[in-house]
């Protein structure tokens, strides 16, 4: 039966179990004298685990989107149809205008969900 066990290498050259759940299964599960095989990792240092976070977070707080909501290629697509459908008789300025707008409503939603293309 495998288990996961964490352990903490001493001065003398001794592992010693690092959390009360691996001293309970050593002294219930393993037999005195039991030899066990292994394969050994060493695990993240958490300080500068916590540190590469809280740089993170300091990035995202002084990070300043310059795309906005809207891609340029969302804004051309809109901005296409609506040249288009002047095309075959509607007032071209009137249509961007009210693409524009459209636009303008869609970028305000997606601030509001959180959701960014940026």
């Amino acid at each position: 039966m495998a288990h996961e066990l964490q352990l903490i290498k001493q001065s003398s050259g001794i592992l010693i179990p690092a959390t009360p759940e691996t001293s309970d299964i050593l002294q219930s599960k393993i037999k005195l004298g039991a030899v066990l095989v292994a394969e050994f990792r060493q695990v993240r240092n958490p300080a500068f685990h916590r540190r590469f976070f809280a740089l993170l977070n300091l990035g995202f707080e002084y990070w300043e989107p310059t795309g906005g909501a809207i891609s340029a290629n969302e804004r051309k697509l809109v901005n296409g149809y609506a040249k288009f459908l002047a095309a075959y008789g509607g007032n071209e300025s009137a249509l961007l205008d009210a693409a524009e707008q459209y636009l303008e409503q869609i970028a305000n939603r997606r601030v509001t969900n959180g959701i960014s293309l940026c």
